[in-house]
């Protein structure tokens, strides 16, 4: 990912997308931030559907944020239709959820995740968890050539 490839959050919870915000903010990663409130949103983004047509506005993400309890699609629906679109083989999916359940992890892994993150409790872990990804992700791993 350069640091200037995009980011998509899939997070229905408007709470839980202003403390993100935020948190991307006090990291001082300035990627641009496109929101999906659901499911089914995350997908019409991704595939460059409806509203979501137009790619100047809409750009493809370099990395996707993933809630798992969504409306409309799960973030495990999401993630299986995202995997299956050969042209998203590559793109980073970080699951980021409040489920620390053992078999959402699993099933996560084996659909593709890159990453499966259980947002943390406080706003200051937060922040220090986008800090944690702009090291690793925007500023370090590198990526294979498109």
């Amino acid at each position: 990912m350069t640091t200037n490839g995009s980011i998509l959050l899939v997070e229905d919870n408007e709470d839980d997308v202003f403390l993100m915000k935020r948190a991307l903010k006090d990291a001082a990663i300035k990627n641009p931030l496109h929101i999906a409130e659901d499911g089914q949103e995350a997908v019409d983004y991704l595939s460059g559907a409806h509203r979501f047509s137009d790619r100047t506005q809409h750009p493809l993400p370099a990395v996707v944020f993933l809630d798992l309890k969504l409306p409309m699609k799960s973030g495990h629906e999401v993630l299986a239709w995202i995997r299956s679109q050969p042209h998203f083989e590559s793109l980073v999916v970080v699951v980021l959820t409040s489920s620390d359940e053992p078999t959402d992890i699993s099933k996560s892994y084996k659909l593709g995740a890159n990453s499966y993150l259980v947002k943390p409790p406080t706003t200051e872990q937060l922040v220090d968890l986008a800090k944690a990804f702009k090291w690793y992700w925007l500023e370090y791993n590198r990526f294979e050539p498109n």
